[in-house]
């Protein structure tokens, strides 16, 4: 395949220079710009006019049809995990509207839906997509006609993981081999809750809120997917994913959270000029605003995503009610943990089982609902919002009468291996801190250069990284390739039994610092880590670390 142009590199150059030699230019923009870092007042929209909706799934087959071969030499154990499966996924600009009440817009989208099909995959099932991009040369509005597609959380070879360097231009596509492999082989190390989404170098934050980004879902022995399956060894838990309009006994939902602004014609807007953090004023689930969704009085598994592009969320149902959380980012928790909230940041994941059967049959509504007071980019605030002022995103309609429900939460999830001391002591130790100059957003005072490698870590040798953050901002860290555990985090909540499981975005505020062992495994190449607040990673808050092969 053949590379178009980058005008992300003509543009990256001018913000740099500008950046170090008049740190002004960026402070007088905010100024002129002040009042545009608020959030949008879109126009008004009455909610739960429309029900939930769900992304087709993936259609996958047996071989590219009509389409240049594969070149199995490009990729990383091609002949190891030989795809099973393939698809052809289009990039291309689409109009549609996410509430009646708003006007017909501009989106980018994979397959023409927004969020893009959903990825139902096996483990031991390796795959091929063939992304290809079928975008206009000009986009209109924001956003870029250059893309690189990143599944976030895979276990994938560098020349598949969708690095921001790799992007491509209309008229391209790129080959990305997926193994759908644990790390290092292990199967507690199984990821099953993943998405993916557009990671083009400066763009990545407008190219997502205009649409492009979608989940991927992996099942395996343990989480079968089958909350009728006859294995002993299989979880149970519920089950059933809606594949487009079929819902028929679907009780494992994914749920894709977002928050997107408006302009006084009900068009799709972004304030580009914002270096802050997008917050915006309507709230989007599965790429509808504040829908409705209707729930039989049985256990639900909610597979929930801040998509971004910065706001964090406090989740709490209308009635405080309990639920359980068995996952955490890509995995399950060893054990459940039984809640009435869960925060998160752009990028992260919960996994919840809500059972719907406690509730008195009196109760016929509830609502998901957000308490996190969040008025701008800058991170959310300490305090908690009260119940009847918080927003309320999503409506469920209880229906009546008790049903049958073979589901099960067991006691135990997914094993995990402990960390050993002796891994402990030999580990290589490396400090990462997130922090803002002349206007940009920085590693270790660093602006982002992707030619330039701020680490080289040898296949397989453990290593203690200690991210940190200052001023006060908010910054979700996320690394690529493999998933940390955490080892200290100088917040109160660092007991937290969610704390347990493994995870590949760690949210920092102004003065916390974590410590994260982490080890990588399988492939080898180069990989980025950054904030996941969209503006902050576009706005060279990103470094490039090498894995190399050991000695």
């Amino acid at each position: 395949m053949s590379f178009g142009s980058n005008p992300c590199h003509s543009r990256r150059t001018f913000m740099k220079a500008s950046a170090l030699t008049s740190g002004a230019f960026f402070i007088n923009t905010r100024v002129r710009a002040g009042a545009l870092f608020q959030p949008p007042s879109s126009p008004p929209t009455t909610p739960w006019m429309q029900p939930l909706s769900f992304s087709p799934w993936a259609t996958p087959t047996t071989q590219l049809v009509g389409s240049p071969p594969v070149n199995p030499g490009a990729h990383q154990r091609f002949d190891e995990f030989l795809p099973k499966h393939f698809y052809e996924i289009s990039i291309r600009e689409v109009l549609a509207r996410p509430h009646p009440q708003l006007g017909l817009s501009r989106w980018s989208s994979y397959n023409g839906v927004v969020p893009g099909p959903l990825f139902v995959t096996r483990l031991g099932d390796p795959i091929l997509v063939r992304f290809k991009n079928e975008l206009p040369n000009t986009i209109t509005g924001f956003g870029s006609p250059e893309v690189i597609t990143h599944v976030h959380n895979g276990n994938h070879a560098s020349e598949s993981d969708g690095g921001p360097w790799d992007l491509y231009g209309p008229g391209n596509y790129k080959d990305h081999h997926y193994p759908n492999y644990a790390a290092g082989g292990d199967p507690d190390e199984m990821k099953g809750t993943l998405w993916y989404h557009d990671h083009c170098m400066d763009f990545t934050a407008q190219n997502t809120y205009r649409g492009l980004a979608g989940m991927y879902i992996m099942f395996d022995v343990l989480d079968s997917g089958n909350e009728n399956d006859p294995n002993p060894d299989a979880l149970r838990l519920p089950s059933g994913l809606p594949n487009g309009a079929n819902t028929e006994n679907c009780y494992d939902i994914p749920l894709a959270i977002m928050d997107r602004g408006f302009d006084a014609n009900g068009i799709l807007s972004m304030d580009t000029l914002n270096m802050d953090g997008i917050v915006s004023d309507k709230y989007l689930v599965n790429g509808r605003v504040q829908p409705y969704f209707e729930v039989k009085r049985r256990k639900y598994r909610f597979r929930v995503l801040d998509a971004g592009p910065a706001r964090y969320y406090d989740f709490w149902f209308s009635n405080a009610m309990q639920f359980q959380i068995i996952g955490t980012d890509g995995n399950l928790l060893p054990a459940p943990v039984n809640a009435v909230n869960f925060r998160m940041g752009p990028g992260e994941r919960y996994d919840i089982v809500v059972d719907f059967a406690q509730l008195p049959e009196s109760t016929t509504v509830l609502y998901l609902v957000n308490r996190t007071d969040m008025p701008d980019g800058r991170g959310p605030k300490n305090n908690t919002l009260p119940m009847s002022e918080a927003p309320r995103i999503l409506k469920f309609i209880v229906q009546p009468g008790a049903v049958p429900d073979p589901s099960r939460v067991p006691a135990t999830l997914r094993e995990e291996e402990p960390i050993l001391p002796a891994d402990i002591a030999r580990a290589t130790r490396r400090r990462w801190h997130f922090d803002r100059k002349n206007g940009m957003w920085t590693v270790n005072s660093k602006l982002f250069d992707p030619n330039r490698s701020d680490a080289t870590i040898p296949h397989l040798q453990p290593e203690i990284w200690t991210i940190s953050a200052a001023g006060g901002w908010a910054h979700p860290i996320h690394f690529h390739l493999e998933e940390g555990r955490i080892l200290s985090f100088n917040r109160a909540e660092e007991e937290d039994p969610v704390f347990l499981g493994r995870k590949d975005v760690f949210s920092l505020r102004g003065g916390e610092e974590m410590e994260i062992f982490v080890r990588f495994h399988d492939w080898v190449g180069k990989y980025p880590i950054h904030c996941h607040n969209g503006t902050h990673e576009d706005h060279a808050m990103m470094v490039r670390f090498d894995v190399v092969k050991a000695l």
